[in-house]
């Protein structure tokens, strides 16, 4: 289990104690019902609107209230697994929030999380916007797997993009294990080569680039679900007259993936004068596999790269 240790210097003689648990939950819009989070309120119950820092004071993980008479800690009791790396990101950049909340017998259950005042910093991905988008982007998602560790005038997230090498690499971390696998290890590879100072500047543009297209889709856990193949089969008929030795291509990739749970690293190369179907074979996969489809006109483009 996770503990959030932001202290620049390490307690040796005092083990952190973690103080919350890990619920997994798909909702997607968090309430006091089903809040994001369940905070201490033994001591004193906390305002609607509180404002504070996440941290952990040398033994236990908590939120620190800022009161009028000082600040007061409160144990966090509760998490939803999907938050788990975004409140550590927030307490390792020391960003101060606002949560709405609501008090209950069990605690205070938190349902909204506000950026305020970063306190002059430059990281751009610490405002509100990005983390409005955040917040949506994990709740729109699947719980991990266990195995795998108010105003009135809303603001969210729709508007948010993710290009600078700063907000992937916040996004990433705050994504965490909500992201698939082989998506998260493909982001990771292309971050290495965007940073790096072994390869061209060019490379490094595509790999930014790539990583931003990618990052900005919604990524679900359950696309590489077992794909019957009669309904491949179907659907192949259904959008593309003859092709055979295209179909059965496609339908040998499918049976790799009904046996890894994952798309294969090879892709499909499709070669062809204009009107002979490469488009069509491309949403068919794409209704197949049920992923986004999308195209891009390489003729409208004239970026030299």
């Amino acid at each position: 289990m996770p503990v959030f240790d932001f202290s620049s210097q390490p307690d040796i003689k005092n083990k952190s104690e973690c103080t919350y648990t890990v619920f997994r939950s798909n909702t997607h819009e968090a309430s006091p019902e089903q809040p994001m989070m369940v905070l201490s309120n033994r001591e004193k119950e906390w305002k609607h609107h509180s404002v504070g820092v996440f941290t952990n004071p040398v033994k236990r993980t908590s939120f620190e209230f800022d009161e009028k008479d000082g600040t007061v800690s409160a144990d966090i009791l509760r998490i939803d697994a999907r938050i788990v790396s975004l409140l550590q990101w927030l307490g390792e950049n020391h960003i101060s929030v606002r949560l709405s909340g609501r008090n209950t017998e069990e605690g205070y259950a938190v349902y909204r999380i506000r950026e305020i005042a970063f306190g002059g910093g430059t990281k751009l991905s610490a405002e509100d916007g990005f983390l409005q988008f955040m917040i949506e982007r994990l709740l729109a998602s699947s719980a991990p797997e266990e195995d795998v560790e108010d105003d009135d005038a809303e603001e969210t997230g729709d508007g948010m993009k993710l290009t600078s090498l700063q907000s992937i690499t916040d996004f990433m971390m705050c994504a965490g294990k909500t992201l698939p696998n082989q998506i998260r290890l493909w982001a990771r590879r292309n971050l290495a080569v965007a940073r790096s100072g072994e390869v061209s500047q060019e490379e490094r543009r595509h790999a930014q680039r790539a990583l931003s297209i990618m990052m900005n889709i919604q990524w679900k856990s359950n696309y590489f679900d077992p794909i019957d193949p009669a309904e491949a089969r179907r659907i192949l008929d259904e959008e593309l007259y003859g092709m055979e030795r295209v179909k059965q291509r496609i339908i040998e990739t499918i049976i790799q993936i009904n046996r890894t749970h994952t798309l294969p690293a090879y892709g499909l190369l499709l070669i062809g004068p204009a009107g002979t179907g490469k488009s069509q074979i491309a949403y068919a996969v794409a209704r197949i596999l049920k992923l986004p489809w999308t195209t891009l006109d390489m003729s409208s483009i004239n970026d030299p790269e």
